[in-house]
C-alpha cells in the first residue's frame, strides 16, 4: 500500500506533466507561418488596404473595402494571397513579428449592403483569440 503522501506527490508530478505538455502543445499550434508564393495564379504581397475602426469605412454597410478587426491596426505587417486577383487568406504579425492567420468573420451582416457580391463581395477579417 501507499501512503497518502506518495499519491499526492504522484498526482502532482502527474499534473505537471500534463500541464507541460498542454503548454508545449498550445505553444506550437499558436504559431503560424507567413504563406509562400506557390507560382501560378497564387500571389502573396503585403498590404494595409483594410478599413479599421477609426476608419468611416468600417462602419459604413456600402463599402467595398475589407475590414479588419485587429489589436493592432495596421501598424504591424500584414500579408495576404491572393488568386486571379481576388484576395485570399491574410495573416497578421504579432508586437513581436510572428505571423497569425486572420479568421474571416461568418455573416458579416454589416456588409449586407455592399454593392460586391459573392466571391467578390468584402471580408472582415479578425485576428485570432
Amino acid at each position: 500500500m501507499t501512503s497518502n503522501s506518495e499519491r499526492l506527490a504522484r498526482c502532482a508530478a502527474l499534473t505537471a506533466l500534463t500541464s507541460a505538455a498542454l503548454l508545449i502543445g498550445a505553444a506550437t499550434a499558436a504559431a503560424d507561418d507567413w504563406p509562400s508564393d506557390g507560382g501560378g495564379a497564387l500571389s502573396v504581397y503585403d498590404t494595409k488596404d483594410f478599413a479599421v475602426p477609426s476608419d468611416a469605412d468600417y462602419w459604413n454597410p456600402f463599402s467595398d473595402r475589407n475590414k479588419l478587426s485587429s489589436p493592432f491596426g495596421t501598424t504591424t505587417r500584414i500579408v495576404c494571397t491572393s488568386f486571379h486577383g481576388v484576395q485570399q487568406d491574410c495573416w497578421q504579425a504579432d508586437q513581436d513579428g510572428n505571423p497569425h492567420k486572420l479568421n474571416k468573420a461568418p455573416l458579416d451582416v454589416p456588409w449586407a449592403g455592399s454593392s460586391k457580391t459573392g466571391y467578390y463581395a468584402p471580408v472582415h477579417y479578425v485576428y485570432p483569440g
